[in-house]
């Protein structure tokens, strides 16, 4: 089993960018929130974590949960994010929350982690292990960087639950019908929904989810890699339907526990995990400020890294190099790197990188949004320009966002004047569209077709969604 196909991670670069701060006031409201609940899981282990510095998060988005850890539990340490732009967010949170550290910056791959063998006292994830098919491949690079004696500690992971029929995906609160909202306040959506706890954005731009395991699953597999470890079950109890479920599985676990309801109703869980082996601070902890790049590894060639005067990192043995760009350091293989970082190619158009002005032909407005979420509003019919720089066959990848009023809508997209694909918009929200492309052309010159329009008065242009990121992928 793949543990993440490339698609999926060039899905993660683009949703994080864009969901790290695409709504800055949601954003950094959901933030403080999760660091409420994350800090309050770290302080319940505290006596099993003993030692946290050097801490590495991995799936860090814009990093706000290291920032609590280095400014509030006084800890040194990484956060690492496939994402270099979410994590180049973090200035925002330092700036709104009046921080006066920062942890080091890395955009990684969790299942290739830049850093050296039992380099870190502990690795934390939280809300990522689930974008991953094969979870296993997570714990195993994770038991691999750390310590002997470290802790591994993840958190807000889905459990699976058995009473479900899982017809179908629940979206948001806001996007849910009438009558699925009525089922969710009584407690009884969960019984017939696959889950209700917001996995629709993230599929939408392409990011798999693994909602497969059990509470069985997730304690056989901590217990084959690590030698101790400590749980936390939060069961959800929406409405009278779950809470009389949940009474009576605590009936019938023989100690009375969460465990039974667990299964049976799913939620999310916690732990804290022990690596075998015993790790003695003889000489203290190390300097993390001034000499990181000690407990790093050149994701190309394995060997270690130096840093300059320039605050560039460096590999004496290939060459490799990672600067500073804004506070973050891009340390993922080569081959990884120029796809997923592309930069304004003629094959991508991205509002958040530029105006983009030179590829777009008709039927676009000037640019608005802020941070990851920047994109123009189209009117019925919008053409651009998109040029091949790989051979091979592609697919058209068009995001965007249709309002309520398109909601029902339709949109069509040709390329050289051929249909390649039509959509009907069944909500309002977020949407990702693509479509493979006929031919071997150098070029593509794209019509995106949308009804219906509207208008907003006093303002008498005509609107239909707006776009925001449109790229050719192999």
């Amino acid at each position: 089993m793949e543990a993440q196909s490339f698609s999926v991670k060039r899905a993660e670069v683009e949703f994080h960018s864009f969901a790290s701060f695409g709504e800055p006031e949601r954003a950094i409201a959901t933030y403080a929130e999760e660091n409420i609940r994350r800090g309050e899981v770290i302080r319940n282990h505290l006596e099993f974590l003993q030692w946290m510095t050097p801490f590495l998060e991995i799936g860090a988005s814009a990093g706000h949960s290291s920032y609590m850890m280095v400014n509030e539990f006084g800890e040194e340490g990484f956060a690492l994010d496939l994402s270099a732009d979410a994590l180049r967010h973090g200035r925002i949170l330092m700036d709104r929350w009046r921080l006066d550290r920062a942890p080091i910056r890395i955009a990684g791959d969790a299942l290739r982690l830049p850093f050296a063998d039992n380099s870190l006292r502990l690795v934390m994830a939280f809300q990522m292990l689930s974008q991953f098919q094969d979870i296993e491949a997570v714990l195993v690079e994770a038991k691999r960087v750390l310590q002997p004696g470290g802790v591994f500690l993840f958190a807000e992971e889905p459990v699976r639950r058995l009473l479900s029929l899982r017809l179908f995906r629940a979206p948001y609160w806001e996007q849910m019908k009438p009558w699925e909202r009525k089922l969710h306040e009584w407690g009884l959506l969960g019984f017939f929904t696959k889950d209700v706890i917001g996995a629709h954005q993230e599929e939408s731009f392409g990011i798999r989810q693994n909602h497969r395991m059990t509470l069985w699953d997730w304690d056989h597999l901590i217990r084959k890699h690590f030698v101790d470890h400590e749980y936390e079950l939060f069961v959800p109890q929406r409405g009278w339907g779950e809470r009389v479920v949940y009474r009576l599985g605590r009936l019938l676990d023989r100690y009375g526990s969460p465990w039974v309801p667990t299964r049976l109703l799913g939620g999310t869980m916690a732990a804290v995990c022990r690596k075998e082996g015993f790790t003695d601070y003889v000489d203290g902890l190390p300097p993390m400020a001034t000499r990181f790049e000690a407990l790093l590894k050149c994701p190309d060639c394995g060997d270690g890294l130096r840093r300059d005067a320039s605050e560039t990192l460096h590999c004496a043995s290939c060459g490799y190099e990672a600067r500073n760009e804004d506070g973050v350091y891009t340390l993922i293989r080569s081959e990884d790197r120029n796809e997923l970082y592309p930069g304004l190619r003629g094959d991508v158009i991205d509002f958040c990188q530029g105006s983009c002005e030179e590829r777009l032909l008709s039927g676009f407005y000037g640019v608005e949004g802020v941070f990851g979420n920047r994109y123009r509003w189209i009117q019925a019919r919008a053409v651009f320009r998109l040029e091949r720089v790989r051979p091979g066959p592609l697919t058209l990848r068009v995001r965007g966002h249709a309002p309520q009023r398109f909601q029902g809508g339709r949109i069509t997209l040709k390329a050289n004047g051929a249909e390649v694909g039509s959509y009907a918009i069944g909500r309002q929200g977020l949407f990702i569209l693509e479509a493979p492309l006929p031919g071997n052309d150098s070029s593509y010159e794209i019509e995106v077709l949308a009804s219906p329009s509207f208008q907003s008065p006093p303002d008498e242009r005509w609107f239909t969604v707006n776009l925001s990121h449109m790229r050719l992928v192999g």
